[in-house]
């Protein structure tokens, strides 16, 4: 297979992207929010016909399938990206040198951006919002598991391209093939960024063999810790919202960490997990007190594996802690960088946690699940970025654009 063609395509239709101005931007995002909604039975069928190749109990199940409601909220979203003001145009620098040369340093697009991401199908549509409103053409690769779902979505967007006169080749999905993910990780010269969105080992894979700029959005191996202050109330809302919500999200609560003064408690606190049936592997002092007070068949003591891993599941783990500094020697330890939260009415001890430990989000009595970019104000997000190089945290119309210089003189040259 060979997709240089393909890329050139792409790439060419991005330099059309500049002439459209912000207005022409939103009417098409508009225009497609409405589409999802009028002809979302192509896009359901379609979903459907993906969803029944994977069994139900399947971690990515809840992540694969789209309903009216889950579409609405993409729509919204959607609307939400073309509301906000635009990213473009922006001087972040100005100054005049000493000779008389004007310098501004003014935001642009990237140019291409491509994603690589597994059965999510909802990202086509995220990604393709927060390209198309930040001037940038997109080359999207989902998994095989998406691959009808994918194909609706990208075939309604480019319709309604069409209808408003643009190139629908600003936005291209690439066939569900591995051979096609290393053509795009070695599109030198046609794709500018790419950013992988999954598990692990799509990300190591992409990291590592990647001849093209990578932004790493890292897996979310995520903590909550129960602090000696922590308010139970407040702590089972949280502890259950975080872990609940969806579970197959990379917000995801992983492991609770629990203040040794508060394991006389712990039972309630994680109480509203048993209604969902979650597996509660449990360190050797959690298992002790809740045996009896939680499920038998729902309860197992914990191994090595039980922490630090991302179970994407009715799963989690539950540590217990004899201090704050130990907690956030867990966290350092099993931690993704991704997100992490601290339940306590310790004002000192939550500015201590927030200082301390080393994640993209730090939450203070507030579940895991709020890190997603249209939580955050930025109407979707492209990804989560755990790295500390450029972006971090959700990254949304901001942090898909680069900058340029532009130099104004009045002939001076250099001695």
């Amino acid at each position: 297979m060979q997709l240089t063609e393909t890329f050139q395509q792409v790439k060419k239709a991005s330099k059309s992207l500049s002439l459209l101005s912000d207005q022409q931007r939103n009417e098409v995002l508009l225009a497609v929010a409405d589409a999802i909604i009028d002809r979302q039975e192509r896009i359901l069928e379609a979903n459907e016909k993906d969803l029944a190749k994977m069994p139900e109990n399947n971690p990515l199940y809840d992540r694969l399938q789209l309903t009216s409601k889950r579409l609405s909220d993409i729509a919204g979203d959607m609307r939400n990206v073309a509301s906000l003001p635009s990213p473009l145009g922006h001087i972040t620098k100005q100054r005049t040198l000493a000779n008389g040369l004007r310098l501004c340093r003014v935001s642009v697009p990237f140019g291409v951006i491509g994603v690589i991401y597994e059965a999510r199908p909802n990202v086509t549509f995220d990604v393709f919002s927060l390209c198309f409103k930040s001037g940038n053409a997109c080359v999207l690769k989902g998994g095989s598991d998406a691959d009808l779902s994918n194909q609706a979505s990208v075939e309604l967007i480019r319709v309604v391209l069409e209808q408003h006169g643009i190139n629908p080749d600003v936005v291209t999905l690439l066939p569900a093939t591995h051979e096609a993910t290393g053509e795009l990780l070695n599109a030198v010269g046609y794709v500018d960024l790419c950013i992988p969105r999954g598990g692990r080992r799509l990300i190591d894979f992409v990291r590592d063999t990647a001849r093209i700029p990578v932004i790493e959005t890292g897996a979310g191996v995520v903590n909550t810790y129960f602090d000696k202050d922590g308010d139970l109330e407040m702590g089972k809302a949280i502890v259950n919202n975080a872990k609940t919500r969806r579970v197959s999200v990379c917000n995801a609560l992983d492991c609770l960490i629990i203040h040794e003064s508060r394991l006389g408690e712990l039972y309630q606190l994680v109480q509203p997990l048993a209604g969902h049936k979650v597996i509660i592997h449990a360190d050797g002092s959690a298992y002790q007190l809740l045996k009896g007070h939680y499920p038998e068949i729902l309860l197992q003591p914990a191994t090595s594996e039980s922490f630090g891993t991302e179970f994407m599941d009715y799963q989690m783990s539950v540590r217990t802690v004899r201090s704050l500094d130990e907690a956030v020697q867990h966290i350092d330890q099993y931690g993704s960088g991704h997100s992490e939260a601290i339940i306590t009415q310790n004002e000192e001890t939550a500015r201590c946690f927030q200082q301390a430990v080393d994640a993209a989000c730090v939450y203070w009595n507030a579940p895991t699940s709020f890190t997603d970019g249209a939580q955050f104000g930025l109407g979707a997000e492209i990804g989560i970025s755990t790295q500390k190089l450029g972006p971090r945290g959700p990254m949304a119309l901001e942090e898909i654009c680069t900058y340029k210089w532009l130099v104004e003189g009045e002939g001076q040259v250099r001695s």
